[in-house]
């Protein structure tokens, strides 16, 4: 089997989406959540790119709830996993990391915002 590599591109209006490549037609994939697999996922040519193809997963809304949810996408065959992303949704940890990142870019952009006021009231 060729060397798959599926890279994510973007996650949109609820469906997470990838490039793969190494593949000359497309292969089956499988998505698993909790060990269970989940229907939707789709791979279509890229039309820019010959041999290589774009993945789509719906996030299927009900399977979101508090905590961390984990989404394994692997080749149907032989079981190879391709990637895996996780959704965090509820209340976020005081240690959260990326929670502090939110707050930062939080706080940078008010100072943006007043620092470019200032400039203008100061002209």
């Amino acid at each position: 089997m060729a060397d798959l590599v599926l890279t994510k591109t973007r996650i949109q209006a609820g469906v997470w989406e990838g490039v793969l490549t190494g593949a000359e037609t497309p292969p089956d994939i499988t998505v698993t959540h909790n060990g269970q697999e989940i229907d939707g996922a789709s791979l279509r040519d890229d039309p820019e790119v010959e041999s290589r193809f774009r993945v789509f997963v719906p996030i299927p809304p009900e399977l979101l709830s508090e905590g961390v949810q984990t989404f394994i996408i692997s080749h149907k065959d032989s079981g190879e996993r391709l990637a895996s992303f996780t959704v965090v949704t509820g209340q976020p940890l005081d240690e959260d990391f990326r929670a502090e990142m939110e707050l930062l870019r939080a706080e940078l952009d008010m100072l943006k915002r007043a620092f470019r006021r200032h400039c203008v009231e100061t002209m």
